[in-house]
Formats: C-alpha cells, sequence, structure tokens
C-alpha cells in the first residue's frame, strides 16, 4: 500500500505544478497578445484552456480570457456593428485592421458562448468565475458598444448578454440557488435590475409556454430565487448605482426612472404568477408577498386572480392567500365580499393539529380585530370556535378559549351568546347548523356558548381554569394570546410534571445562629448547657 500512496501524493503535487505552470503561460499569453498582433493566434490556447477538464485550470483561463477580453474592449480593437463570417472577411474588401477586429470579435463571441455553457458546470467554483467573468464583459461592453442599438429604448446596455446569462441561470435541470445568491450582488445596480427583470419575464413565457403550463419545479425554484432575491427601490432618489452611466440623456432612460422599475416588476411577477406551481411555491410567494411585492406593484389588486386560486387548493395556501386579500382589502380599496366566509371556511378541527396553526390564529386575530364587523358574523366565528373546542387538544384550547373572549369583549352584543335566558327543566336543542358554509346563515345568535361551559369539567386543570372566566364578568382589557400561540403538548406536559420547588417556610423573625441563641434571646434567659 506504500508505494501507491507515493503514486497518489506525486500525482496530486504534479497536477498542482501543472495547474500553476498553466496560469503562468496564460498569464504570459495574454500578454503576448496584448503586445503585438502577431501572437493573435495565441488566443487559440486560451480558449482550449478555457475547455480543459481541470477545475483550477479552466479558472486559470477564465480569468485569462477577462483580462485579455476587457483590455481589448477598453482598446476597441473589437469589430463594431454587425459581424461578418470569417470568410466573408477574409473575401471581402476589409482592410487588415478591419480583418482583426473581426477576427478577435469572433473569438470574444467564442469565449461568451463558453463561459455561458459554463453556468451549468458541475464544479460550483467554475461556474462562479464564468458568471463574474460574463458580468466584467458586461460593464465593458456597455461602456464600449459592439452593437448599434436603438437610442430611444435601450441606450448602450448590452442586453442581449444579459438576456443570455439569465437564461441559462434559470436552469430547467439544476438548482442554481447559490449561484443566484452570488449574483445578488449585481441586481443591486439599477440598470442590471431593471434588464434582469425583463430578461426573466420573457425567459418564463417561453419556457412555461413550451411547456404548455405543465409545472417544472426546478425551473420554477430557480426563477422564484432570482426574483424574490431583486430589493426594489422606494424613491426615484434613490437611483444612483448604474453599471452603466449613459453620457447623454440618462434621465430619460428607462433604467433610471422608478415607475418603469415598477412596471417591469410588477409584468415579471404577473407573467409568473399566471401559470401553475407547486404546491411549496405558493406558500414562498405567499410568505413573502404584502412584504416584498404588493408595496412595488403599480395596480397590487391585480394579484387577486392569482390569490383566489390560490385559496381553492387549500389548507395554509388558502390562509396565506386570504391575508394577501386582506391587504388588498384594507390597505388598496379592493371589493371582495367573500373574504370573511372563506376565512369562516378555513375553521376546521384540523387547523389545530397542523404546524402553521399558530400563524392561522394570529392572522384571524387581526382579521376580526375591527369592532365594526356585524354581530352576527362575529357570533358564527365564535360558536364555530366554541365547537370546534369540544374535541380539540388542550393545547389548543388554550388559544381558543380567550381568542372567543377577546371576540366578545370587543362586541358586546355577543354577550347574548353567554347570558342565553331558557328554563332548566326545558329540554336544550342547539339551532346553529354546523354544515352551513355561510355565516349569516347559520344562526349562531339564536345558540349559546353551552360548549364552554362543558369545558369547565375538562380533564386539564388550565383548561378548566380558562372556561370558569366565562361565569365571571369579562375584563375589558383584552388577553393576550401570543404568547399561547407558540405553546406545544411537550411544554404543556414538562409543566405539568415539574415539580413546585418547596419554598422555606419562615420560623422566626430573627435567624438563631447558634444553639439556644436567636428569637431575641429568650432561650437563653432561661436555659443553659451545662
Amino acid at each position: 500500500m506504500a508505494p501507491a500512496k507515493k503514486r497518489n501524493v506525486s500525482s496530486v503535487k504534479t497536477a498542482e505544478k501543472s495547474a500553476k505552470k498553466a496560469k503562468v503561460d496564460l498569464s504570459k499569453t495574454v500578454e503576448r497578445i496584448l503586445e503585438s498582433r502577431k501572437h493573435a493566434n495565441d488566443v487559440f490556447d486560451i480558449l482550449e484552456s478555457l475547455q480543459a477538464e481541470q477545475e483550477k485550470e479552466v479558472i486559470s483561463a477564465v480569468a485569462a480570457c477577462s483580462e485579455l477580453f476587457s483590455a481589448l474592449l477598453e482598446r476597441k480593437e473589437l469589430f463594431l456593428g454587425k459581424l461578418p463570417g470569417e470568410e466573408d472577411a477574409l473575401s471581402g474588401g476589409y482592410s487588415a485592421e478591419d480583418k482583426y477586429r473581426i477576427f478577435m470579435r469572433h473569438r470574444y463571441t467564442s469565449c461568451v458562448e463558453i463561459l455561458l455553457e459554463h453556468l451549468s458546470h458541475e464544479q460550483y467554483d467554475i461556474k462562479e468565475s464564468a458568471m463574474c467573468c460574463l458580468m466584467k464583459f458586461a460593464a465593458g461592453e456597455g461602456r464600449h458598444p459592439l452593437e448599434d442599438l436603438d437610442w430611444s429604448e435601450h441606450y448602450s446596455f448590452p442586453r442581449e448578454l444579459i438576456q443570455a446569462l439569465v437564461d441559462n441561470l434559470l436552469s430547467k435541470a439544476t438548482d442554481n440557488s447559490l449561484l443566484i445568491s452570488r449574483f445578488q450582488e449585481f441586481l443591486e445596480m439599477e440598470d442590471v435590475r431593471y434588464y434582469v427583470m425583463s430578461s426573466i419575464r420573457d425567459n418564463v413565457g417561453k419556457v412555461m409556454d413550451k411547456s404548455k403550463g405543465a409545472v417544472v419545479p426546478v425551473y420554477q425554484n430557480n426563477v422564484f430565487t432570482l426574483m424574490s432575491s431583486i430589493s426594489m427601490p422606494n424613491q426615484e432618489s434613490e437611483l444612483t448605482n448604474f453599471m452603466v452611466k449613459q453620457e447623454a440623456k440618462h434621465e430619460d432612460w428607462k433604467a433610471a426612472k422608478l415607475h418603469e422599475h415598477k412596471r417591469v416588476f410588477e409584468r415579471m411577477w404577473l407573467g409568473f404568477l399566471k401559470y401553475k406551481l407547486p404546491n411549496s411555491m405558493y406558500k414562498k410567494v405567499l410568505v413573502i408577498l404584502h412584504d416584498s411585492i404588493l408595496p412595488y406593484m403599480s395596480k397590487p389588486t391585480l394579484m387577486i386572480d392569482f390569490l383566489t386560486a390560490a385559496y381553492e387548493i387549500g389548507g395554509a395556501i388558502s390562509l396565506l392567500a386570504l391575508n394577501g386579500l386582506f391587504v388588498l382589502i384594507h390597505q388598496h380599496n379592493l371589493d371582495y365580499p367573500d373574504f370573511y366566509k372563506k376565512l369562516y371556511n378555513l375553521l376546521e378541527p384540523s387547523v389545530f393539529h397542523v404546524k402553521y396553526r399558530a400563524r392561522f390564529f394570529h392572522l384571524a386575530n387581526v382579521f376580526l380585530s375591527s369592532s365594526h364587523l356585524p354581530v352576527y358574523l362575529v357570533a358564527a366565528f365564535a360558536k364555530r370556535l366554541a365547537r370546534l373546542a369540544l374535541t380539540a387538544p388542550p393545547t389548543a384550547l388554550l388559544i381558543v378559549l380567550p381568542f372567543i373572549y377577546n371576540l366578545i369583549r370587543r362586541h358586546p352584543s355577543c354577550r347574548v351568546l353567554i347570558h342565553k335566558p331558557s328554563a332548566e327543566d326545558e329540554p336544550f336543542e342547539d339551532p346553529y347548523l354546523t354544515d352551513e358554509e355561510d355565516p349569516a346563515q347559520c344562526r349562531a345568535l339564536e345558540s349559546s356558548l353551552w360548549e364552554i361551559k362543558s369545558l369547565q369539567k375538562h380533564y386539564h386543570p388550565d383548561v378548566a381554569k380558562a372556561a370558569l372566566l366565562i361565569n365571571t364578568p369579562l375584563s375589558e382589557q383584552e388577553d393576550d394570546i401570543s404568547e399561547t400561540l407558540e405553546v406545544t403538548t411537550y411544554e404543556l406536559m414538562e409543566k405539568d410534571l415539574k415539580q413546585p420547588e418547596i419554598k422555606s417556610v419562615p420560623l422566626e423573625f430573627e435567624t438563631a445562629t447558634r444553639l439556644l441563641k436567636g428569637g431575641g434571646d429568650v432561650l437563653g434567659q432561661h436555659f443553659c448547657l451545662a
């Protein structure tokens, strides 16, 4: 085994030496090409190394390409305008200067194509270096455009290169979350952000139409990761960080206008959300919707279709969708009459046993906090929760009971549910319709909260104690349910099983320091130790 180890060590050292030598050779190659045009063909050596198998050699080649072509862009030694074929350049009436520029422009194009392919490489370091090199080229093309772009629309920004970069980042087969997080620093530049958003919208339209609207999980996850990485500015005065500074009419450039950013941002999200998403993706979008998406849309009410579709899925997604609708109703004057009906129908026994229980009751508390809600609606929610409480676990009951009490505090007219006059000998039949989906038709006001009375005999002392509060006049101060939202069954059991600390019982006001000494020295006056 010993000789094998020697061979392994020597092979590693040889590989490191060859990589270091390749890096030195490539640096010298770049210097030769930039010093004299007679070494122009040496660029093929760099491009060959760019497609090598060893990681370090490829990264060295990327650095060499970055140095070489950035310098050529600065020197304006790449052909400008529509690029003719290499054969046409040889046979056409081009000068030696133009032939050299056409030749190097073709090599630059080949380099960009290889770097774009490397964005799908197995090694992350290669992907990262390729992406950073492409962004350096984009900055160079912005300062020294290679194409005659429409001045009024795109000015001198390398939109095609950014589009190609985005297309490769949004892979359908590989999860590029890590690479996209690295790309996020470039999104802090206003013009890059603007054209990336536009490129995402174009890419999503092509890919999803090609898949005929079917779910493409990996691709859609990459798209969401990239879109959620975009931080929008709040004021136009914040638009100061540009990768490409326009020499003239900068203030008229669309990338320099906040309302244009919002327009593209809105179209990007609407273009993505109009297609069917994986269920996990609905949750991710809805969680950031009210903070990171709606405030930056020109017309937030356009999200109504997405939110309605999300509600139909059920479970946690329905609740999160209602949260988005609530924001639209209160902040953007959306008329959505079925909101509370949908919330009412989410109150099922399963709501006490799912992981989003705490979030559900937190949001439900927000939705029902207004004192202007009709009495029948609040009574319906209180009665529905009381009925569900009969089969709920103790941890849920410690949330539900204070929740019901708070509803009654906010709406004193609901006290009729507590003080329901009836003859004691008369058999009671609850008129409440459990299966009715419309809270206006469930006849909650005709019923009473007898379920809470039943819970006063509950096996858990904390629940029984909470249920007994209904026998006394409720205080005006609302109960804080935030402390009980996250309580688990384990924590409740630990609290019950934990032995109470035995407090020391005070026997004397003055602590005795020795035998027959203490308590005002009364013992010492009448007794002594012989």
